[in-house]
């Protein structure tokens, strides 16, 4: 006799039948990520439509009768340089207070500490252009001076010292004090997140408290670090009033962050000269927003590119 087995047939799990307001939420939910899209795709279009006249016109009917590239590259020179500056001085700062409100201050100071550095994002950026000009940069030639006689051989400051301190460096620190907010919401909940008996076990194997940081919360930590440092890049880099109302430009292309000949950034130099503009001076200025657009959009894109890398971690809560 012969036996023949039938094969097994494998039933799929029947999918869940949504009720009529999961079906509304979840529709929403997908035409609002449609919606962004199709917004983001529409303001790229506008801008490439409209910078388009800039682009193919000679040089000669440009403003000041340089070309384009001539025009943007010294815009794209201190819109980083003004944002490298802020990132590098608003990093450590922005990580030590994320450190400090989640592993030293007792719960009633963290919390305060906490709502206070949260309260530095809801204050308008023109009110930190005016603290710039009128109280950080007046305070900032002592600084300046004190930086020329020391490190005068170093071309950032080379001098001559401004009489005014509206310079690259203060500039630069308003725009710091505007995205250590960012970062240090970014840093504080990722240290949160830091595994408990990771701690534990690095506090029971003798380290002390700074050590227990260093080899479990920071590596833990690094990709969201480093994260927010992007996010609060693309703040810096598209920042507006603050610089413009700080910034005494001149126009020219140095790295002397103390001196009174400080460029200009792409999105101050809009603000100022937009109003004033018309004909292809205005699609000349929309071409410098295009590219300050493709730029902080690539960093945005590197930031969630960062966090993605490491979604998950292996380890106990």
């Amino acid at each position: 006799m012969t036996s023949t087995t039938e094969p097994a047939t494998v039933q799929r799990p029947a999918k869940p039948v949504l009720q009529v307001g999961d079906r509304v939420f979840v529709n929403l939910a997908r035409g609002a990520g449609i919606l962004i899209l199709i917004v983001l795709a529409g303001v790229a279009v506008f801008l490439i439509a409209e910078a388009f006249p800039a682009i193919v016109a000679p040089a000669s009917e440009l403003p000041e009768g340089h070309g384009l590239v001539a025009y943007i590259a010294p815009l794209v020179f201190g819109t980083v340089l003004s944002a490298a500056i802020a990132l590098i001085v608003a990093t450590p700062l922005a990580v030590a207070v994320a450190l400090f409100i989640t592993h030293f201050a007792p719960p009633r100071v963290a919390q305060t500490l906490g709502y206070l550095v949260d309260l530095l994002a809801a204050v308008p950026s023109i009110v930190y252009g005016l603290w710039g000009a009128s109280v950080l940069g007046p305070a900032s030639v002592g600084l300046s001076t004190w930086l020329n006689s020391w490190f005068g051989w170093l071309p950032f400051f080379a001098g001559p010292v401004s009489a005014t301190g509206r310079t690259m460096l203060v500039a630069g620190l308003v725009l710091a004090v505007m995205i250590l907010p960012i970062i240090t919401a970014v840093s504080r909940e990722v240290f949160r997140q830091t595994p408990k008996l990771h701690e534990e076990a690095a506090l029971a194997l003798g380290a002390t408290r700074w050590e227990m940081i260093r080899m479990a919360v920071l590596p833990f930590g690094r990709s969201g670090v480093i994260s927010g440092a992007m996010l609060g890049l693309g703040r810096a880099l598209g920042e507006t009033m603050a610089v413009a109302i700080v910034l005494s430009v001149s126009g020219a292309v140095t790295v002397n962050l103390i001196s009174s000949s400080n460029p200009s950034t792409i999105a101050a130099n809009i603000a100022l000269q937009f109003p004033e503009s018309s004909g292809l001076a205005v699609n000349v200025l929309i071409a410098s927003g295009l590219v300050l657009f493709v730029i902080t959009l690539l960093v945005n894109a590197l930031a969630r590119y960062i966090v993605n890398r490491r979604r998950e971690f292996s380890g106990a809560n």
